[in-house]
């Protein structure tokens, strides 16, 4: 199965591609564009360590490889970036865990 996220990172005005892909609906391989160096980084970064296992994934929670990455590449302002979320998004729609659905955050100042 194939997963397409995109991510519009905010006010940092970044979009982020997240192509997961899985042959057998466990071992999945992605491929992340944007125009952010720490989101292009953190890609690279993930398809280094080559197909991640879907159900392993799950089980590790924020322990699991593309989490782990996630929080070694996207530090400092971006430690909040939503594309690590996308990225496990991403992966679980790949590996067949979960169903393809937005996810949406509205972000305001309250006065």
């Amino acid at each position: 199965m194939n997963a397409l996220v995109v991510v519009d990172g905010g006010i940092c005005g970044f979009q982020t591609r997240i192509h997961a892909d899985s042959d057998d609906l466990q071992n999945v391989t992605f491929r992340i564009a944007s125009g952010c160096e720490k989101a292009r980084a953190f890609g690279e970064a993930l398809v280094a360590q080559g197909p991640v296992d879907g159900y392993a994934e799950i089980g590790a929670g924020s322990d699991g490889v593309v989490l782990t990455t996630a929080r070694e590449n996207l530090k400092g302002c971006c430690a909040a970036c939503a594309v690590s979320i996308g990225t496990f998004k991403a992966l679980q729609v790949a590996a067949g865990v979960a169903l393809p659905k937005d996810v949406h955050l509205e972000i305001r100042q309250e006065e």
